[in-house]
C-alpha cells in the first residue's frame, strides 16, 4: 500500500500540471486577443476621423420655385415650364454626386463640389425664368433667395464624420492613415494642385453695335464677367490640394460657366430691347484652366 502511493501521488501531479499550463495558455491567447483590440478601435477612429468630407448620409434638397412665382404669361409658359424641369434635374444630378462621392475630399468638400455648383446653375435657371415672365408682364423679383440648397439628416455637410463613412473613407481620399489628414486631403493629386490660371474667351469683341440706351447695363455685365473670372482664380488658390480628380472642372470651372451664360444673356438681353439681339454669344461662357 505504502508503495502504490508515490506512484499514484506522480500521476496526480501530472494532471495537475497539465491542467495549469492549459489554463496558463487560455489566458496567453486571450491576453494576445484584447491586446489586438486597442489597435483595430484605433484603426475605426482613424477611418471616422478621416472621413471629414463627403459621409454620403442624407440628401439634398431645395426651396420650391414653383410655388414663388407670379402668374405665367401664356407666351412664357413654355419656357418658364421648361426650366422648372432643369432645376429638378439639377437637383437629381447633385444628388447623385453626392452618393458617388462618398469619402472623397476635406471638411467642406460638399459645400465646394456640390452645394456651391448647385448654387449656381440655380442662380442662372431662376434668372432665366424671371426673364422669360418679364418679356410679357412684370419680371419677379427675389427669386434669387430660392437658389441655395441644403444637407439635410446629419449629411456631413461640415467636418461631422460618422463611422459609417469609415471604410469608404478608408478605401478613398482619406486612405485610413490617422494623424495624417493633411496628407489625406492632399491626396487628391488630380484635384486642385494650384497650377495655372482661368481664361475665358472675350465677350466684349464679339458684340455687335451696342444701342447707348443699352450701353450702362452692358457695361455692368462686361464687368460683372471680370470680376467672376477674378473670384474663380482667387478660389482656385485658396483650395490647393483639395477634391478628387474633377474638383476644378465641378466646384470651379462648371458653376462660372453658369455664372457667365446668365451674365452673357443678360447683355443679349439688354442690347435686344433697343435692337437685334445677338445670338451664338453663350459658347463663349466656358472656360478652361491654362498652365
Amino acid at each position: 500500500m505504502s508503495r502504490a502511493l508515490p506512484k499514484y501521488n506522480k500521476r496526480r501531479v501530472a494532471l495537475i500540471g497539465g491542467a495549469a499550463a492549459v489554463v496558463l495558455s487560455g489566458a496567453v491567447i486571450a491576453g494576445s486577443a484584447l491586446a489586438g483590440t486597442p489597435k483595430s478601435d484605433s484603426g475605426a477612429g482613424a477611418r471616422t476621423l478621416a472621413a471629414g468630407g463627403n459621409t454620403g448620409v442624407g440628401t439634398i434638397t431645395c426651396p420650391d420655385v414653383a410655388s414663388r412665382l407670379p402668374a405665367v404669361p401664356a407666351a412664357a409658359q413654355a419656357e418658364v415650364d421648361r426650366n422648372l424641369t432643369l432645376l429638378q434635374t439639377q437637383i437629381n444630378e447633385a444628388n447623385t454626386r453626392l452618393k458617388n462621392t462618398v469619402g472623397q475630399g476635406g471638411p467642406n468638400f460638399v459645400n465646394n463640389a456640390i452645394l456651391g455648383p448647385l448654387k449656381d446653375k440655380r442662380v442662372s435657371t431662376i434668372d432665366r425664368i424671371a426673364i422669360a415672365i418679364g418679356r410679357k408682364g412684370t419680371k419677379p423679383t427675389g427669386l434669387d433667395a430660392l437658389a441655395a440648397c441644403t444637407l439635410n439628416a446629419n449629411g456631413a455637410n461640415g467636418a461631422n464624420g460618422t463611422g459609417g463613412a469609415g471604410g469608404d473613407a478608408g478605401a478613398g481620399n482619406a486612405a485610413g492613415d490617422a494623424g495624417q489628414g493633411q496628407q489625406a486631403n492632399g491626396s487628391a493629386a488630380g484635384g486642385n494642385t494650384g497650377a495655372g490660371t482661368i481664361s475665358c474667351p472675350d465677350v466684349a469683341s464679339r458684340l455687335p453695335a451696342v444701342p447707348a440706351a443699352a450701353q450702362a447695363e452692358v457695361d455692368r455685365n462686361l464687368t460683372l464677367l471680370q470680376t467672376q473670372i477674378n473670384e474663380a482664380n482667387t478660389r482656385l488658390k485658396n483650395t490647393v490640394g483639395q477634391g478628387g480628380p474633377n474638383f476644378v472642372n465641378n466646384a470651379i470651372l462648371g458653376p462660372l460657366k453658369d455664372k457667365r451664360v446668365s451674365t452673357i444673356d443678360r447683355i443679349a438681353i439688354a442690347i435686344g430691347r433697343k435692337g437685334t439681339k445677338p445670338t451664338g454669344l453663350d459658347a463663349l461662357a466656358a472656360c478652361t484652366l491654362t498652365k
